[in-house]
């Protein structure tokens, strides 16, 4: 396992620095240039209102030389931080090369495909690449598993985030990403997902995985559920929009059994909770369970390089040549750079080393829960952590006022987070998987500070 000095080497000295209060004047006029220029759905930079100049590791320089602690790592794109020099090796070598060849063979494209299945269980043989996003990956996985089972409906749970296009959008549940767009893809339903802080059967909290799975049994079994027989059950082993929800190993597990006796297909999205994220290479495994189709894609890349991708079963090989094409599956730099990258984490065990600094950081940021009135709960699992924020810890009203405060001041202290879960109250944590326990306690500290200043305040 890689030590904490040839971590500190990736990012950058003196973070966090902070010169200018940000968003400084550098900063402001790259921001007005976008907000004149670009669409208005940009969103990112509203929150973090900054221009990026340079990364590092787990640093980042916005254009007023301010250096940040990066806690959000792209939505989970950079696990391995910025500029990584192996990974960047192998991409600059790759485009002295050829970067695009549709689905052409290439040795490229070998590397990565055995790469993989070098990593996943053994009964996932086959993988198929989709567009860059993974948005492209839920969508080839959903059309997989219709074209399987010939049944057109899927079943999603509560909290779920798949994707913004048509069919990832549909098994998506926030109503913000929703709303006022049309007709999404039917036969789509939801159940509950294993959320015990906000249980909503009224069991014990400990109990709630355990109802959540006898929900879905029941949709299932139940000719009077209103619910038809679906082709595929989807399911991300650790929540990620929706709040950083971390259910025990059992719940995968029964969803798993009850998938199999009612032969529907169960496909687990690692998008975000996958390769190395939670302290194994894939969050499923926790659970010991394999599902019948895999989507991955954000860290595949290696340095954010778009790509997606789907493994699945032999069995489920069945789509005939052409019935799913796409002219930008065949990004040879981010095949290139991905490898580099999963072969850097099998040699360092940068999972490993994300599940023990996950453990330090979660007790961390337990006494802060402890001590503040406004932190509900603090969660999550390896390199993947969740701070939810409540107006009163008896009614646990939500407060996304509150953790749209704290990610402001933490911005201005120099430490990047972002917002998730049901009412944009949770403050989520995805810091590169290299970055420093050093630097991890500093930003956890800030994060700190952040909150108990926004308590004070009073921005309910």
């Amino acid at each position: 396992m890689i030590d904490e000095k040839q971590l500190a080497e990736l990012s950058l000295p003196g973070a966090p620095r902070i010169l200018t209060e940000p968003p400084g004047p550098q900063s402001r006029a790259i921001l007005e240039y976008q907000a004149q220029n670009e669409g208005s759905a940009v969103s990112y930079a509203r929150g973090l209102p900054m221009a990026v100049a340079r990364s590092r590791g787990a640093t980042q320089v916005d254009a007023d030389g301010n250096i940040y602690i990066d806690m959000f790592s792209g939505a989970g794109v950079m696990a391995l931080g910025g500029a990584h020099p192996e990974i960047l090796a192998a991409a600059h070598a790759q485009i002295d090369e050829f970067t695009h060849t549709l689905d052409i063979p290439s040795q490229t494209r070998e590397g990565l495909v055995e790469t993989l299945k070098g990593l996943l269980p053994r009964e996932l043989t086959r993988i198929f690449f989709g567009g860059p996003t993974g948005s492209d990956a839920v969508e080839q996985a959903l059309k997989l598993a219709k074209w399987n089972k010939k049944r057109n409906g899927i079943i999603a749970f509560e909290g779920a985030y798949h994707g913004m296009t048509g069919a990832s959008l549909a098994v998506t549940t926030d109503s913000g990403h929703r709303d006022g767009v049309g007709e999404l893809v039917p036969g789509v339903s939801f159940v509950p997902y294993a959320y015990s802080y906000r249980n909503p059967f009224g069991c014990p909290p400990e109990e709630t995985d355990l109802y959540a799975a006898r929900w879905l049994d029941r949709v299932l079994r139940d000719s009077h559920s209103g619910v038809s027989k679906p082709a595929a059950v989807i399911i991300e082993a650790v929540q990620g929009e929706g709040g950083t929800i971390a259910p025990p190993p059992r719940f995968l597990q029964n969803i798993r059994r009850i998938t199999q006796e009612h032969d529907v297909l169960l496909i687990c999205d690692e998008i975000q909770c996958g390769l190395g994220r939670t302290g194994r290479m894939f969050a499923f495994e926790h659970s010991q369970i394999v599902p019948d189709i895999v989507t991955l894609s954000k860290a595949l890349g290696g340095l954010g390089f778009p790509i997606s991708a789907i493994a699945y079963r032999e069995e489920l090989n069945t789509l005939p040549p052409g019935k799913s094409i796409g002219t930008f599956r065949g990004n040879m730099t981010a095949f290139a750079a991905g490898k580099a990258a999963l072969e850097y984490m099998v040699r360092e065990d940068i999972p490993g080393r994300a599940a023990l600094l996950g453990e330090k950081l979660l007790a961390r940021l337990k006494d802060c829960e402890a001590r503040s009135a406004i932190v509900g709960e603090v969660r999550g699992i390896g390199l993947m952590l969740g701070i939810e924020l409540v107006k009163d810890k008896t009614t646990k009203e939500p407060a996304p006022a509150l953790a749209a405060k704290v990610r402001t001041l933490a911005h201005r202290r120099g430490v990047l987070v972002e917002v998730g879960g049901h009412f944009n109250h949770v403050i989520r944590l995805l810091p590169p998987l290299v970055i420093t326990e050093e630097l991890a306690f500093k930003a956890a500290d800030i994060i700190e500070s952040a909150i108990g200043e926004a308590e004070k305040a009073g921005c309910l």
